[in-house]
């Protein structure tokens, strides 16, 4: 067997300050330009969805506003109700208070007519015997 002898070949060169700084400046730029594309990227379609959002959040604050004016409208009508209702029991009290006073007085003409027809008694105007 015959041997082919490779040539030895010199280890590298020790890189010089130079090519290290060279080298970490490449290897941070492509560092940077892989994250900051990833992060931006991300970022833009985030601030493209809080605008869509902000329209959407605009447009139902705009129907809200709507909503509540009809629904202060229409608390009124359920308001104007509940006072005729309110005014409609109060009358309906005068009502049953004026017909207990007549049947009251009612009751005094009955009991002095009963009185009258019993004995002949005049009464005065007060209800006492002469």
């Amino acid at each position: 067997m015959s041997a082919t002898a490779l040539p030895i070949q010199p280890p590298p060169a020790a890189p010089t300050p130079q090519q290290i700084d060279e080298a970490r400046s490449a290897f941070t730029a492509s560092l940077l330009s892989a994250g900051t594309s990833t992060v931006q990227s991300d970022l833009q379609a985030r601030a493209g969805d809080l605008h869509a959002n902000a329209a959407a959040i605009d447009k139902q604050e705009q129907e809200l506003l709507k909503e509540t004016k009809a629904l202060g409208k229409e608390s009124g009508k359920w308001q104007k109700l509940v006072d005729d209702g309110a005014r409609g029991v109060k009358e309906t009290g005068d009502v049953q208070n004026w017909a207990e006073m007549l049947e009251r007085d009612l009751c005094v003409l009955e009991d002095t007519m009963a009185m009258t027809e019993e004995g002949g008694t005049t009464a005065s105007a007060n209800g006492q015997p002469r």
